[in-house]
C-alpha cells in the first residue's frame, strides 16, 4: 500500500513538474534605466571582454593567465524562459572579464545602489561572486583587466573555505601621502549560500552610512567612519617612539612581605607521609605465602633449547590461596597522611608600596594625522565594473547587475526579476526533494542499508536548508539520530582533551584495607592530594595605568 502511494505522489509530482515547465514564464528585458544595468541579453558581448593579461606571483617567479572560461547561457535549472546570465564556467581556475561605463559614477551627492544576482550552481567549494567598481580612467583596461587595476569598491560574497561572507570593502586615498588604503567591513554579513539565486545589494549614501542587504532584507547597517578596518582618519596622537621606560620605573605589583618571618614550630622536614603505627595485621594474611607462583599447567615448549634460549621459566599466575585470604607475602604498617606536615614556608604576598603602576610611552602629535569626515565625497568616481577572481567551483551565475544612484529602480528590478525567480526555485527544489523521498522509499534497508541510510541523511539535509523545523517533523528519526550521532561525537572529543571528568579525582579500589603502599603508591597519593599552601592575603584594586607627561 505504501509503495502505490508513493508511486502515485511520483505520479502527482512528475505531472506538477510537467505543467510548470509549460507555464514556465518568459523572460522580457527591463525599461528600468540606470547608468549601468546588464540583464545578459544578446548583444552583452559588446559590452563585456574577457581578460587576456598574465598574473604573476607576489615573488614574482610564476605567473599564470585568466584561463577562466565565460559563458551567457541559460541556468542549469532554468525557471523562467530566455532568463540567461553570466558564468564562470572553469574549475579551480582565474576568471576576469569587465565592462565601462558610457559616463563616470559619481556618488558624492546621491546615494550608489549596487545590486546583482549570484547563483552558485554546483555548491559552494572556495569561490569568489563579488564585484570590483572600477576607479574612473581604467573601465578600458579592457583585455589588460586583472588584480592590479584600481577600483573603488569591492562587493559580493566569498566562499572563504571553510565559510561564506559578504565583503565590503573600499579604497580610500590619504590626502597627506596620496597612497591608497583597503577598508574592510569588521563585521561582514556571513548568510548561509545554497545552489539558488541570491540577491545582493549594496546602498552608501552621501551623508557616510551604508547599508548591505541580502534577499532584500538588511544585515549590516552603519557608518563608514565606524565600522572599518583600518579606521579611514587615523589617531591623533601616537606613542613616542624615542620615549623608554626609566630604569627605576616599578611595576611590580605584589611582592613577598619582607618583614615576614617563619615561625619558629615550621618544620619544612617534616615528610608528607608517615607510617601508621597504629595499623595492625589483618587476620587470616598468609605472610609465608606468595602472591604470586609459577604456573603449575606450563609446559616447557617442545622448540625450547636450553643452549641457545637459557635456562625455561615458567610464567607466574596470582596464587589461588591468596583470592580467599587478607592478603600474601610480607606485611608492612601502611603510611598515613602526616599531620605535622606544612611542606617549604613562603612570606605572603602584598602590594608593593613603591609600585608606580603600568608604564606606557608618553603621548605625541601624529605627523600622519588628517581628518577626512566624508571619506564618501573623496572616493574616486567608478568608471566601469570587473569580475575577478579565483574559484574552486564551476557554473557560478551573475545575472541583473544594477549600478546607479535610485534604491527604488533597484526594488523595481528585483520585483520584475529575483521576485519571480526566487519563488519558483525554491518549488522546483522542494518537488525535487519529494521525488528523491520516493526514489528512496523504494530502496529498502533490507536491499541496500547503506544506499537507505544516505538517501534519509542527504534528503534531511536538504529540507533543513529550506525549512528546518518542517525538516524534523517530516524525519523525525533521521533528525534525531544525526543530532546524537553529533552529541556522542564531541562527547569524545571531551573525553579525549579532558574537558569531561577533568575535576574528578581517580578513584582507586584495594582488595585489602591495611597494604602497606609501595613506593609508586605514595609517589602517586602524593600527586593527587593537594599540597597545603600559605594565604597570601586578599588582593587590592587595580590601579590606573599611570603615563608620563
Amino acid at each position: 500500500m505504501r509503495r502505490v502511494a508513493l508511486s502515485a505522489l511520483l505520479v502527482v509530482a512528475a505531472a506538477s513538474a510537467s505543467t510548470a515547465e509549460e507555464s514556465k514564464p518568459e523572460f522580457k528585458p527591463t525599461t528600468i534605466k540606470a547608468p549601468f544595468l546588464e540583464q545578459f541579453t544578446d548583444d552583452w558581448s559588446e559590452r563585456w571582454t574577457p581578460s587576456e593579461a598574465t598574473k604573476k606571483t607576489p615573488v614574482g617567479s610564476e605567473t599564470f593567465s585568466y584561463v577562466g572560461k565565460w559563458e551567457v547561457e541559460d541556468p542549469i535549472d532554468s525557471v523562467i524562459e530566455g532568463d540567461k546570465g553570466l558564468v564562470a564556467k572553469t574549475k579551480a581556475a582565474h576568471h576576469a572579464i569587465s565592462a565601462p561605463f558610457e559616463h563616470a559614477l559619481d556618488f558624492s551627492d546621491k546615494p550608489l545602489v549596487v545590486q546583482y544576482e549570484v547563483k552558485y550552481q554546483k555548491g559552494g567549494n572556495c569561490g569568489g561572486g563579488y564585484l570590483k567598481l572600477l576607479e574612473d580612467g581604467f573601465q578600458t583596461a579592457g583585455k589588460e583587466f586583472s588584480d592590479k587595476t584600481p577600483w573603488t569598491i569591492m562587493f559580493g560574497p566569498d566562499l572563504t573555505c571553510p565559510g561564506t561572507k559578504v565583503h565590503f570593502i573600499f579604497r580610500h586615498q590619504n590626502p597627506k601621502t596620496g597612497e591608497f588604503e583597503e577598508k574592510h567591513l569588521k563585521l561582514p554579513p556571513k548568510p548561509s549560500i545554497e545552489k539558488l539565486t541570491n540577491l545582493y545589494t549594496l546602498i552608501v549614501h552621501p551623508n557616510n552610512t551604508y547599508d548591505v542587504l541580502f534577499n532584500g532584507e538588511s544585515h549590516n547597517l552603519g557608518n563608514l567612519l565606524e565600522d572599518f578596518a583600518p579606521a579611514v582618519n587615523p589617531p591623533k596622537e601616537i606613542d613616542d617612539p624615542e620615549d623608554t621606560k626609566p630604569e627605576d620605573w616599578v611595576d611590580t605589583k605584589r611582592i613577598a612581605d619582607p618583614d615576614a618571618k617563619k615561625p619558629d614550630d615550621w618544620d619544612e622536614e617534616a615528610p608528607y607521609e608517615i607510617v601508621d603505627t597504629d595499623a595492625v595485621k589483618p587476620e587470616g594474611w598468609l605472610e609465608d605465602e606468595l602472591e604470586f607462583v609459577p604456573d603449575p599447567d606450563a609446559e616447557k615448549p617442545e622448540e625450547w633449547d636450553d643452549e641457545e634460549d637459557g635456562d625455561w621459566i615458567a610464567p607466574t599466575v596470582r596464587n589461588p590461596k591468596c583470592d580467599d585470604a587478607a592478603g600474601c607475602g610480607e606485611w608492612k604498617q601502611p603510611y598515613k597522611p602526616n599531620p605535622l606536615y606544612k611542606g617549604k614556608w613562603y612570606a605572603p604576598m602584598i602590594d608593593n608600596p613603591a609600585y608606580i603602576g603600568e608604564w606606557a610611552p608618553r603621548k605625541i602629535d601624529n605627523p600622519d594625522y588628517f581628518e577626512d569626515l566624508t571619506p564618501v565625497k573623496t572616493l574616486k568616481p567608478i568608471g566601469g565594473v570587473g569580475i575577478e577572481l579565483w574559484t574552486m567551483t564551476e557554473d557560478i551565475l551573475f545575472d541583473n547587475i544594477y549600478i546607479g544612484h535610485s534604491v527604488e529602480d533597484a526594488k523595481a528590478l528585483a520585483a520584475e526579476s529575483f521576485d519571480v525567480k526566487k519563488p519558483l526555485e525554491d518549488s522546483a527544489k522542494k518537488a525535487n526533494i519529494v521525488e528523491n523521498d520516493v526514489e528512496d522509499e523504494q530502496v529498502s534497508f533490507k536491499d541496500d542499508p547503506v544506499s537507505f541510510i544516505r538517501g534519509k541523511v542527504f534528503n534531511f539535509v536538504e529540507d533543513v536548508k529550506i525549512d528546518p523545523i518542517q525538516a524534523f517533523k517530516n524525519q523525525p528519526e533521521t533528525g534525531a539520530g544525526l543530532a546524537l550521532g553529533l552529541l556522542t561525537f564531541f562527547g569524545m572529543l571531551g573525553v579525549l582533551f579532558g574537558l569531561i571528568g577533568a575535576q574528578q579525582k581517580p578513584i582507586t579500589k584495594s582488595t585489602k584495607k591495611t597494604d602497606a603502599p609501595v613506593p609508586d603508591d605514595k609517589a602517586a597519593k602524593a600527586k593527587t592530594d593537594a599540597e597545603p599552601t600559605a594565604v597570601a592575603g586578599d588582593e587590592k584594586t587595580e590601579t590606573p595605568v599611570k603615563k608620563r607627561k
